[in-house]
C-alpha cells in the first residue's frame, strides 16, 4: 500500500468516496435492523429498493466511466472508432427498455425482470474484467485475440440487463404507494438520490481502480457491485409487500420462454454492437415508421389531442441534439481530459462523477425554481426550457473552447473549464430530462402513452449514437484525436446548438397553444390524458394549466 505522505489528489478522492460508501452502507445496516414496517415515514420496500438501484449505478457508471479509456489504451482501438463504439452502447442501453418494459407489462412482472436483469448484468459486469492476452502494441493482433468476443459478450449482457432492470426498477417504487398518497414525491426523491450517490461513487472507485492498479481490478469492483445490489433486492423480497408481482398467474413454460427470449436478445446485442452502421440503419428505419406510426394516428384525432402530438413531436425531435452533445461527456470529452487536460494528478474517469455530484446539489434547487416561478406565474413552457437547455448545453462547449485558448497540444487546459462545462451541461439537463419525462406522459392520449414514453427513450438512443458519431470526428481521418480539430468542432457545434436553442425559443409560442394547456385540466378530469396513474400528482413541471 502506498505511503499515505506519497498520496496523490486522486487517492484522496478515491479514499473519501470509499467512507462515504461505507458511511452509506452503515445507514443501510441501520435501517435494515430495524423492526418496524416503515423507516423516517417511509415503506421499508423503498430502502431495499433504493440500495438496490445504488448499486446497479455503481457498477453501471462505474463501468461506463472506464469504457472508452478501456478500449483506446487496452484494445488499442483509435479514438475515433471508440467512440462511435461507445455511441453504439449508449444507444442499444436506452433501446432494450422498451423490451425489458414491455415483457414485465405484460407477463412477467417487474420484480421477476429486476432479477433477471441484475443477474445478466452481474454476469456482464464480471465478464469485463476477462482480459486476455496483455502487453500486446499491435492493434491487429490485440483486436484479433479470442478474449475480445468475451469483452463483446459482456457488453451485451449488461446492455440487455439494463434493459431489464432500468424498465421496471422505478415502477415498482411507485407501486409501494397509493396514487393519492402525498409522499410519492418525495419517495421518489430519496430513489433519485440512490441513483445518483452509486453513479458517483462508482465512477470514482471503479475508475480509480481501473486506471490505477488494473481494468480486471476495476471492473470486477463493478461487477461485485452489482452483485452485492441483486443479494439486497432478493433478500428485501418481503419488504416489497408483494409489489411487482406478474399481473396474471405465470406458467412455469411462459416464463422459461421469457427467460430465453432475454438471452436470444443478448445474441442480436452481440452481434450489433460489432457492427455500427447496422445500428444507424436499424435507426433510421425504425425513427421513420416511428413517425409515420404517430402522425397516422395524430390524424385520427380531434384538433385539440392532434395539435399535442405535434407538440410531444416538436420536444422528441430535439432529444438528439440535446444527447448528442451532452453525451460526449463519457465519449471525446473524456479522451479529451485524457490528453489535454491538467488534471493534478487526478485519474480521468474520477472527472465523470462531477455530473451526479451536481445532479445530488441542483436537482432540489430547480424544482424548488420552478414551484417558485409557477407559483407566480413566470415559470417558462416546457418547449422554452427546452430552449435553455439547448443554450446551456451549447455555452458550456464554447466556454470549454474559450478556456483551452489554443490548439497546441503542448498547451494543456485548465481543470477548471472541465468542471464549467459538466456544470453548464447539468444544468442544461435539469431543464430538459424531468421536464420532456412530464410532457410526454401529461400530453399523450391514453393508448399512445406507452408508446410515446417508448419514442422518448427512442430519440434518446438516437442522441447517443449521435454523440458517438460527433467524437468519431474529433479522431480525423487518422482516427487520434487532436486537439486542434476536436475544438474546432466542439466550438461549431456549440454555436449551432446555440442557433437551434434561439428558433426553439421563438416557436415556444407556437408549440405552447398547441399543448392547449387551458384545457389540460379538463381532460385530466376525464383520464383522457396519459399521465395521471404514472405521476399522481396535481401538475408537472413545464405544465401549468390556466384555471377558469
Amino acid at each position: 500500500m502506498k505511503d499515505i505522505s506519497l498520496w496523490t489528489e486522486g487517492d484522496w478522492i478515491a479514499a473519501i468516496a470509499a467512507v462515504a460508501l461505507f458511511a452509506v452502507l452503515a445507514i443501510g445496516g441501520v435501517i435494515s435492523m430495524r423492526k418496524s414496517e416503515e423507516v423516517i415515514g417511509h415503506p421499508r420496500g423503498l430502502f431495499v429498493l433504493f440500495y438496490a438501484e445504488m448499486w446497479e449505478r455503481f457498477s453501471f457508471y462505474g463501468m461506463r466511466a472506464l469504457l472508452i479509456l478501456y478500449l483506446t489504451k487496452f484494445w488499442l482501438f483509435s479514438d475515433g472508432k471508440a467512440s462511435l463504439i461507445y455511441g453504439a452502447y449508449g444507444s442499444l442501453v436506452y433501446i432494450t427498455p422498451v423490451l425489458g418494459g414491455y415483457l414485465a407489462d405484460r407477463w412477467l412482472g417487474q420484480r421477476k425482470a429486476v432479477l433477471f436483469g441484475g443477474v445478466v448484468l452481474a454476469l456482464g459486469h464480471l465478464a469485463m474484467a476477462y482480459e486476455g492476452m496483455q502487453g500486446v502494441t499491435d492493434a491487429a493482433v490485440k483486436q484479433a485475440d479470442f478474449a475480445i468476443n468475451v469483452f463483446w459478450l459482456a457488453l451485451a449482457l449488461i446492455i440487455v440487463g439494463s434493459g431489464f432492470l432500468k424498465a421496471n426498477i422505478s415502477v415498482i417504487v411507485g407501486q409501494l404507494y397509493k396514487m393519492t398518497d402525498t409522499r410519492r414525491d418525495a419517495a421518489y426523491t430519496i430513489f433519485y438520490m440512490g441513483v445518483n450517490v452509486g453513479a458517483a461513487l462508482g465512477t470514482i472507485l471503479v475508475g480509480y481502480l481501473g486506471e490505477t492498479i488494473g481494468w480486471s481490478w476495476g471492473f470486477g469492483l463493478a461487477g461485485i457491485g452489482m452483485v452485492l445490489g441483486l443479494i439486497i433486492f432478493v433478500v428485501g423480497k418481503p419488504a416489497l409487500k408483494g409489489q411487482g408481482e406478474p399481473p396474471a398467474p405465470l406458467a412455469k413454460r411462459l416464463e422459461t420462454t421469457l427467460y430465453v427470449v432475454g438471452a436470444a436478445s443478448v445474441a442480436v446485442i452481440w452481434f450489433l454492437i460489432q457492427y455500427q452502421d447496422v445500428i444507424q440503419g436499424l435507426l433510421i428505419v425504425c425513427g421513420i415508421a416511428m413517425l409515420a406510426y404517430t402522425l397516422y394516428e395524430a390524424f385520427k384525432l380531434p384538433k385539440q389531442a392532434r395539435e399535442r402530438i405535434f407538440a410531444i413531436l416538436f420536444l422528441i425531435a430535439l432529444n438528439p441534439v440535446f444527447w448528442g452533445l451532452f453525451e460526449q461527456a463519457g465519449g471525446s470529452l473524456n479522451l479529451y481530459t485524457d490528453k489535454f487536460v491538467d488534471k493534478g494528478g487526478v485519474p480521468t474517469s474520477l472527472f465523470q462523477s462531477i455530473n451526479p455530484i451536481y445532479i445530488v446539489i441542483f436537482a432540489p434547487l430547480f424544482a424548488a425554481l420552478w414551484q417558485f416561478l409557477g407559483k407566480r406565474g413566470l415559470e417558462p413552457s416546457a418547449p422554452a426550457k427546452f430552449a435553455l437547455a439547448l443554450f446551456q448545453v451549447g455555452a458550456g462547449f464554447l466556454v470549454f473552447v474559450w478556456g483551452a485558448g489554443t490548439g497546441d497540444p503542448a498547451v494543456m487546459t485548465g481543470v477548471l473549464f472541465v468542471f464549467l462545462i459538466y456544470l453548464l451541461h447539468t444544468t442544461g439537463e435539469l431543464c430538459l430530462s424531468p421536464v420532456g419525462l412530464s410532457a410526454m406522459t401529461r400530453l399523450a392520449p391514453l393508448h399512445l402513452g406507452s408508446f410515446i414514453m417508448g419514442a422518448w427513450f427512442y430519440m434518446t438512443a438516437v442522441g447517443s449514437f449521435v454523440a458517438g458519431k460527433i467524437g468519431e470526428a474529433t479522431g480525423g481521418e487518422s482516427g487520434e484525436m487532436s486537439k486542434e480539430l476536436t475544438l474546432s468542432i466542439y466550438n461549431e457545434i456549440g454555436w449551432w446548438t446555440i442557433g437551434i436553442g434561439v428558433v426553439v425559443l421563438a416557436l415556444s409560442p407556437i408549440v405552447k397553444k398547441w399543448m392547449h394547456l387551458d384545457a389540460l385540466g379538463e381532460h385530466e378530469a376525464h383520464e383522457e390524458l396519459a399521465g395521471d396513474a404514472e405521476l399522481g400528482e396535481p401538475q408537472a413541471a413545464g405544465i401549468h394549466p390556466e384555471r377558469k
